[in-house]
């Protein structure tokens, strides 16, 4: 009788402690995550988003979102909230919101919006999301379900030699939870971009651009604001259609903004596409132009940038490498403080010289305590560089699984012991392109102005989705187009 009850106690007991009314709908619904945690989990995250992507270094676009973004937090449903809002240094286009208030947009969708209008409309949807505590209600959905698949494993021997099973057909549920989020964030954009006076059917058309920037990749590189989320044909029309409901209702005023030329002038000369100042990759080597170093990358494997550290992998998903800052003020503190961090057991450790730069090399093991068996655990087998530059200390890591790391050191010694100074000026005067706002002057199609405006054919599709138009669109005199250039 115990077995039988025990899944059944557990949520009612959570049930009991946990029920809020939502903000958005009004309704009850459990949530084990109170407003104050919400709160704090946007304040801990917000050093580690800024810390991954970096803010982009313009304050005109940050007073921009800061003004929006305070207008549009008014008429949310949770005006209480101390919203903040960044731009960050990423190509991705991309928009995000974590709990507690905090709104993140990538200079790389501020560079593919067309105007205010649409702008409004994404800005709105990242707010419902936190309106509506969608990541709130994300985590508590997960709690239940483990709570509810553990409680029913207890009372069933047989369910429990179907748990993996069973936890990916829960991972399907909360996919559905998701998308419905999606929608009702798309909802609470168009009613929030209304309120403020701009016309929600710009947003439905941003959509477009996002399938066809996708299509453009090969499916790749999904954005978060399209992965996971309803199909984008269903999608466009669903806006539309609450867009049309919005503008018919009589509190909404007749005339609603779009701000084209407003917008376009605001983002001339926003860095586009990937900051080779940053660091990029060509012909499989690594450069930073401002750091002034290099090196190696293996062949094949991917591999993702970003401010705080650059990361390889191995395509078989066997091994992989980093660089980043190192800890300390010399070579010894460096290693022993990576050694802590990473819990390892160092095995050999050798200084040495890498093209001039000193160095220190030492191969460990991760070993850390299981902490309900008390019993040691090994993990990865980890080859480590320090290598000192001045003032500087990075660390350089590869790292596999033990019986996998023989195989693998001659590949992280070939590229840690490849790191040098950069001296190309080629690459060290890689300047990133920018987009450049131009004025028609004789009316054309988008594909003879982007012609006469130097841009090459073969990104002539490229720019047409960056301005959200067809090629064959034609462009009345006076009209305002993107191009990208150095």
């Amino acid at each position: 009788m115990l077995r039988r009850l025990l899944p059944s106690l557990l949520i009612a007991g959570l049930f009991l402690t946990g029920c809020a009314v939502n903000p958005v709908t009004g309704k009850k619904e459990v949530m084990l995550v109170s407003e104050g945690q919400e709160l704090a989990m946007g304040k801990e995250s917000d050093p580690a988003v800024i810390a991954q992507f970096g803010l982009y270094p313009d304050d005109k676009l940050q007073k921009y979102i800061n003004t929006m973004g305070d207008k549009m937090g008014k008429v949310s449903h949770r005006p209480e909230i101390d919203y903040q809002f960044r731009i960050v240094d990423s190509p991705i286009i991309n928009a995000f919101a974590v709990p507690g208030g905090y709104v993140y947009f990538t200079r790389g969708i501020m560079a593919h919006f067309n105007d205010e209008a649409q702008f409004a409309g994404v800005l709105g949807h990242e707010i419902g999301h936190i309106t509506a505590r969608h990541s709130a209600k994300q985590q508590t959905t997960s709690i239940l379900s483990q709570v509810g698949l553990m409680g029913a494993m207890i009372a069933s021997p047989r369910l429990a030699q179907y748990g993996e099973q069973a936890m990916q057909g829960l991972q399907l549920l909360t996919l559905k939870f998701s998308r419905d989020d999606e929608n009702q964030a798309d909802e609470l954009g168009v009613e929030y971009s209304t309120k403020i006076g701009y016309s929600a059917a710009e947003m439905a058309d941003f959509f477009r651009t996002l399938e066809r920037e996708q299509q453009q990749a090969g499916g790749e590189a999904i954005p978060d604001f399209l992965s996971s989320h309803p199909n984008s044909a269903d999608r466009y029309t669903h806006v539309n259609r609450l867009a049309a409901e919005w503008k018919a209702k009589p509190s909404t005023p007749a005339k609603l903004a779009i701000n084209r030329d407003q917008y376009l002038r605001l983002i001339d000369g926003i860095t586009y596409g990937e900051d080779p100042r940053q660091g990029f990759v060509e012909n499989n080597a690594f450069y930073h132009p401002e750091l002034k170093f290099e090196f190696p990358v293996p062949q094949g494997w991917k591999t993702q940038n970003s401010p705080q550290q650059f990361q390889m992998a191995d395509p078989a998903g066997k091994a992989m490498m980093l660089l980043t800052l190192a800890p300390g003020s010399s070579l010894q503190e460096a290693a022993q403080a990576v050694a802590k961090q990473l819990s390892l057991q160092v095995a050999d450790s050798r200084q040495l010289t890498v093209h001039g730069f000193p160095a220190l090399a030492f191969v460990g093991t991760q070993v850390q305590q299981d902490q309900q068996t008390g019993q040691q655990q090994t993990g990865m087998q980890v080859l480590s560089y320090i290598i000192q530059d001045g003032k500087s200390l990075y660390v350089m890591l590869g790292g596999s699984a033990p019986q996998d790391f023989a195989a693998y050191a001659p590949v992280f010694t070939r590229t840690m012991e490849g790191f040098q100074r950069l001296t190309s000026a080629d690459k060290l005067n890689r300047q990133p392109e920018h987009v450049r706002i131009r004025t028609i002057s004789t009316p054309q199609t988008l594909a003879q102005a982007l012609t006469a405006n130097g841009v090459p054919a073969k990104r002539h599709e490229e720019m047409a989705i960056l301005n959200g138009m067809q090629l064959s669109d034609k462009l009345g005199r006076g009209l305002l187009f993107k191009v990208v250039g150095k």
